[in-house]
């Protein structure tokens, strides 16, 4: 009877203390909680020093996050939300549905960042990315008007898709419905994320593809080829800040803290280069790993600040739409 008793009582202490583990959800898009992405390493530094589950929700392409924290509301399930850019935040801090962060970090950045309520984790260049030997415009303009193919992501679901359209604003202005005009035959299909954009790439369904300065270190690095380019335009290359947020919903707001705070560790950040494939917000201990070194360096950046590019984006994206309705 006294074993009985023992092992039913250590199992109500077991469960009870499951119960009582505190559970941090974060919506984030698909590629980053893949099993080549950061968020199975990210998991298990976080759980070791929080006490807590983590769980991440793949909710689409960077785009379609703050979509579906919209649709949710008040009654989201999210405590962060990780992977934003700056051609979103503006549009995300007038939903009112993120609050304040305070997070201390030496960014290493290219641009100053003292935003109170998005916490910076990585960054980089847009750039089609080809095979060396392939097609090679050397610009926007260069590449409407070849021949080569291309595969971009929609800008209404992908935040990539929708950098390309902040590019083509920035770079040619009130040329730009001409760009795309001419673009428009060169595009091959739309994909909703950067995922399936890549992956038909790589199946040779294309000459280029919409993607970063970035991408040849994967083949680099983890495989060992050197086959791919990023093109150097000479109208420049458009950056993106990927950013985190506290959802203002969070029903764990100190938790939510303790994670952001950790976005931008060390523990964080040294994952970001070979798993993201993207530059950390904060250089690491270690630095960069080899092979960073051999990435095209944009001779001009692009970025149109985030209190602007609300408005700009729903302009672009009506020129887009225009463009490839025809």
């Amino acid at each position: 009877m006294m074993k009985h008793l023992t092992l039913v009582t250590g199992l109500v202490a077991a469960t009870s203390a499951v119960a009582e583990t505190p559970v941090l959800n974060v919506y984030t898009y698909d590629s980053f909680v893949s099993d080549w992405g950061p968020g199975p390493a990210v998991e298990e530094a976080f759980e070791k020093v929080c006490g807590c589950d983590l769980q991440f929700t793949g909710a689409g392409d960077g785009a379609a996050l703050l979509a579906r924290l919209k649709l949710e509301g008040a009654r989201t399930e999210a405590d962060v939300v990780l992977g934003l850019d700056t051609s979103l935040i503006g549009a995300a801090r007038e939903s009112g549905l993120f609050a304040p962060a305070s997070v201390s970090a030496d960014y290493t950045l290219p641009v100053a960042w003292s935003d109170d309520m998005f916490v910076p984790f990585d960054w980089g260049y847009f750039a089609f990315v080809g095979n060396k030997g392939g097609k090679s415009p050397s610009s926007i303009a260069e590449l409407a008007a070849s021949d080569a193919k291309i595969i971009i992501q929609d800008p209404r679901s992908s935040t990539p898709g929708l950098g390309l359209l902040m590019w083509v604003k920035a770079a040619y202005g009130d040329d730009a419905p001409q760009i795309w005009a001419d673009l428009s035959d060169n595009i091959v299909t739309v994909t909703k994320g950067w995922s399936e954009a890549y992956g038909l790439f790589l199946e040779g369904e294309a000459d280029l593809v919409l993607s970063y300065t970035t991408s040849p270190a994967y083949h680099l690095i983890a495989e060992e080829d050197d086959s791919k380019q990023a093109l150097p335009f000479t109208e420049g290359h458009y950056m993106q800040i990927e950013v985190a947020g506290k959802a203002a919903a969070t029903d764990q707001p100190e938790l939510a803290d303790q994670f952001l705070q950790f976005v931008v560790s060390d523990a964080f950040q040294q994952v970001i280069p070979t798993t993201n494939w993207m530059y950390p917000a904060v250089t690491p201990a270690a630095g960069l790993p080899e092979g960073f070194d051999t990435l095209i360096q944009p001779e001009k950046s692009l970025l149109i600040a985030s209190d602007q590019a609300d408005a700009l984006r729903d302009v672009a994206l009506g020129e887009w739409l225009a463009a490839l309705s025809k």
